[in-house]
């Protein structure tokens, strides 16, 4: 069964002061589709044909990596944002946060400023690398924390075409609105006991 673009959970236009409608157009539009069609086109008739996007991730390379891993990149990122600002983070995660960055504010600074740090194309993750250990990772292009055995639980995309239209060349202000807008219910739900 070929992969289709997921349905984005809110209205492209419902991000006043932070993303587009025309930048969610471009972004989950043409960019996402584009890889979701790359990688359908790259399974056809190989031996991943059938098996789910994870899969695929953890087990191959090259262009397919590429494609399926910026495929399920993206659909993450998409989920980790929210229309709402400000949204309340669940009492298990900010434990956990705390626990491992000494206080939210703590983990916050280390969060935006590890984003705005990363060379170039990429995405800055917050991941989970054992029962109560969190860790924040930058990867470039197409990286994925679960192919190093870690769980993503949140991601911000800093590729340029994530958010150019609307905010330049000003990565450190689209990663403070970014922040803003977490899903945090999302991103508690990743967690694995």
């Amino acid at each position: 069964m070929a992969f289709t673009l997921p349905a984005l959970k809110y209205a492209k236009n419902a991000f006043s002061g932070f993303l587009s409608e025309n930048t969610f157009n471009f972004h989950h539009g043409k960019h996402l589709q584009t890889y979701i069609d790359t990688t359908n086109k790259l399974v056809a008739g190989s031996d991943y044909e059938g098996k789910s996007l994870v899969d695929i991730v953890m087990t191959s390379s090259g262009p397919l990596f590429n494609n399926a891993a910026q495929a399920f990149n993206h659909e993450f990122y998409f989920n980790c944002i929210s229309p709402e600002t400000n949204v309340q983070v669940p009492e298990k995660l900010l434990k956990l946060i705390e626990l491992n960055f000494e206080s939210f504010e703590a983990f916050k600074e280390k969060f935006c400023a590890s984003a705005v740090g990363n060379f170039g194309s990429g995405w800055t993750w917050l991941m989970q690398t054992g029962t109560n250990k969190l860790k924040i990772m930058n990867t470039s292009n197409a990286g994925n924390p679960m192919v190093d055995g870690f769980t993503p639980l949140l991601t911000v995309d800093v590729w340029e075409h994530a958010y150019y239209l609307d905010y330049q060349n000003r990565r450190a202000d689209y990663v403070k609105d970014f922040f803003n807008h977490i899903d945090w219910n999302f991103v508690a739900s990743n967690l694995k006991d």
